[in-house]
């Protein structure tokens, strides 16, 4: 079992930069990929950006170029780095971690972005 604890959501401003955090415990030996998906009020869940523990990393169109993903192996610990929000960003951030056995979900940060 893996447990994700994200971290990081807030209100900001257009134009302004967040950093979201997920901390993931438990059966953590098995994680290879951690990835960042979003949903916004009234859409389906959107892939944002993955990133595997040899540092590879894919984005989703909607965020190249403004958000970059990281991962600190020690703490088992993924962040999102977000710059230049826009409104539509807004939605609840979700840390997510693909394994063979099951997949698995923290219970998402909200990012609200408006002036």
């Amino acid at each position: 079992q893996v447990q994700l604890v994200e971290s990081g959501g807030g209100l900001v401003q257009p134009g302004g930069s967040l950093r979201l955090s997920c901390a993931a415990s438990g059966s953590i030996f098995s994680i290879n990929v951690m990835c960042w998906y979003r949903q916004a009020p009234g859409k389906d869940r959107e892939f944002v950006a993955h990133i595997t523990r040899a540092g590879d990393v894919n984005y989703g169109d909607s965020v190249k170029g403004r958000f970059t993903i990281s991962i600190d192996n020690p703490k088992n610990t993924m962040y999102l780095q977000m710059n230049s929000l826009q409104p539509e960003d807004t939605a609840v951030y979700y840390c997510n971690v693909p394994l063979l056995s099951a997949t698995y979900w923290g219970k998402g940060t909200l990012v609200t972005v408006s002036s």
